[in-house]
């Protein structure tokens, strides 16, 4: 298959901004009903059942955007996509002219990077103090490109899950933010359980595919951790009929790498670039709430393969007609394996 058969048109109207007022105040497309109904977020609960794990990526968005200046004096602006050491990262740059291996980056006082390699568009920046010092002083929230207006403090709260945790994301794993508090308490009172995992979305996330064909895709690498209690509660869900829910693709991801040939879930840290396409055969996962993703994009060929193609395209249609937000601030669908 081609990345073109998973294109659309979408109205620029429709790419949401701002969050909104209240978290959970979002829709909700519900995929599992037939024919498609539209709800609110907060209908959740009630299309979930007593013994249902919900798994969350508990990541949390570093302020991963960095403006400074070279040697020579040209300006550069520096993404991190992923930190492999205290005082070391992997990232892209943009400047009138690519910094070299052995080229200092200046980010304001006491805050220097030496470039140590190129590899492809990524480079290895080492950082005069750990690099999440830099950052807290310097950095800003990585917004999508989709979203015009600068960060602000409103941003830093909002592309942020109420669960985000251990600092390492650049970009935020988007179906997480409409869940609040009092949400989350109604869920647990109902018998629905709560788990985590960790995956630091790379700024991978928001590079197109280079080229059209799925087969020829090579996914960024990123980073995840499945705590020791999730693979003994996954079993014990299952065990007791009840449903895996990923919140989120990053879970998905997450869930699926870690399991083993048999669908069983292993705890521990390794590294994914797991991309999931239709004829995947899932082995974790059971419901899957997210975002709308972006056209020709490797997200919309994940939940294509997750739900099935002409599903999602249908789905995707409704949701232009029914005036539905789209991507990071947007509203959000349920959606069922195929």
């Amino acid at each position: 298959m081609r990345f073109s058969e998973f294109d659309f048109d979408l109205p620029e109207a429709l790419i949401a901004q701002v969050p909104l007022a209240v978290r959970s105040a979002s829709r909700l497309l519900d995929c599992t009903a037939r024919p498609l109904a539209d709800r609110l977020f907060t209908d959740l609960p009630g299309l979930l059942r007593a013994g249902d794990l919900l798994v969350f990526n508990d990541t949390k968005v570093i302020k991963a955007r960095l403006r400074g200046s070279k040697s020579s004096g040209g300006r550069i602006e520096v993404l991190i996509e992923r930190i492999i050491a205290t005082d070391t990262a992997i990232v892209q740059a943009r400047a009138s002219h690519a910094p070299l291996p052995g080229g200092i980056l200046h980010f304001g006082s006491g805050n220097d990077a030496t470039v140590l390699a190129r590899e492809g568009g990524f480079y290895t920046l080492r950082f005069s103090r750990p690099v999440i010092e830099v950052l807290d002083a310097v950095g800003e929230l990585p917004l999508p490109p989709y979203i015009r207006h600068a960060p602000g403090a409103r941003d830093d709260e909002r592309y942020q899950t109420v669960l985000a945790r251990p600092e390492g994301a650049v970009a935020a794993p988007t179906a997480g933010l409409h869940f609040d508090h009092p949400l989350l308490e109604t869920l647990r009172s109902r018998g629905v359980g709560i788990a985590t995992l960790t995956l630091h979305v790379g700024a991978g996330t928001f590079q197109p595919p280079r080229t059209d064909d799925l087969d020829g895709h090579q996914m960024h690498a990123e980073r995840y951790f499945i705590p020791d209690e999730l693979p003994a509660m996954v079993r014990s869900v299952r065990a007791e009929g009840g449903r895996i829910v990923a919140v989120g693709t990053t879970s998905m991801r997450a869930l699926e790498s870690a399991s083993d040939g048999l669908g069983m879930l292993c705890a521990g840290e390794g590294e994914t670039r797991l991309f999931i396409t239709p004829g995947y055969e899932f082995r974790v996962v059971d419901l899957l709430i997210t975002n709308f993703h972006l056209p020709r994009s490797t997200l919309l060929v994940l939940v294509s393969a997750f739900a099935g193609v002409d599903a999602i395209r249908h789905a995707y249609a409704h949701a232009i007609g029914e005036r539905y937000r789209f991507f990071s601030y947007g509203d959000a669908m349920l959606l069922e394996r195929s």
